[in-house]
């Protein structure tokens, strides 16, 4: 690419830390501009280490819990001067414990963030590809999605309508330009149990979490690619993923039990 070719233009969700910071590494780091967003302080700082990988970065500040703030992102990606290459919509938030006990105003919130956020952003972001006739789109959906889970049920169920969101609009779009592929990480490395209150679980105080660069490269490959659906992190956590899409649901629901359970950790 020459020094007054367009680099190519990418929007990360969920940007400031964890698989969505890894992910906008991956974009700056093969010659991707970016914008990025989430709600935290923490964003400005992503944008820095991204600048210094020779990226330029506009980041944006926005709760896309609400829509209006969803359409200030959208606006600031068609603002942009350029077209959107590609998209990684990644955003998202767990939320632990036993179904009788848990907030309900987290669990809608969190409805709101993974489900309905990411619906409303695809519709933009897909809208604007389809009528350009190229473009790449990559969901995180979680290995969660595979099987229900006790203990994390409206998170499973959550990530299942990502899953099946991604792969419904990807055999739409074929033969538009446009590709869709679901990333489906393991227990990972990041923020989400201390935030989704799951420290205390077999599966959030385990030691072997997957690294979040690692699940970010495989899943930009992955999305390189046009892969369908990539099951990232270690073997293991590949294998974890793989195995319960095959299980009958409720025996599915019967093995993670175990390991999902509050204060299973101490067991």
């Amino acid at each position: 690419m020459s020094e007054t070719a367009v680099r190519p233009l990418a929007l990360v969700t969920g940007a400031s830390s964890g698989i969505g910071l890894e992910l906008a590494k991956q974009f700056a780091e093969h010659g991707y501009d970016l914008i990025v967003a989430a709600e935290d302080t923490e964003l400005e700082a992503a944008a820095l280490q991204l600048r210094g990988l020779g990226a330029a970065v506009s980041p944006v500040r926005a709760d896309l819990t609400r829509r209006g703030e969803v359409e200030k992102l959208v606006a600031a990606v068609r603002g942009a001067g350029r077209p959107l290459d590609a998209a990684a919509l990644n955003a998202g938030v767990g939320v632990g414990g036993r179904f009788a006990e848990t907030d309900l105003d987290a669990e809608i919130g969190m409805v709101e963030l993974n489900c309905v956020s990411t619906l409303h952003l695809a519709k933009r972001v897909v809208q604007d590809m389809v009528a350009r006739g190229e473009g790449r789109i990559l969901f995180t959906s979680s290995v969660a999605s595979q099987a229900p889970e006790p203990f994390q049920a409206v998170y499973s169920a959550t990530k299942a309508f990502v899953q099946f969101l991604a792969l419904g609009i990807r055999e739409e779009l074929a033969g538009t330009g446009v590709t869709v592929t679901a990333l489906l990480p393991g227990p990972t490395d990041t923020e989400f149990f201390d935030r989704g209150d799951l420290t205390d679980t077999k599966l959030g105080a385990s030691d072997s979490k997957d690294d979040p660069a690692l699940v970010a490269r495989q899943g930009f490959e992955g999305l390189m690619k046009g892969e369908t659906s990539v099951f990232a992190g270690s073997v293991s956590s590949k294998l974890m993923g793989r195995l319960s899409a095959l299980m009958p649901d409720a025996l599915a629901g019967k093995t993670h039990k175990p390991i999902t359970a509050p204060g299973s950790a101490e067991k």
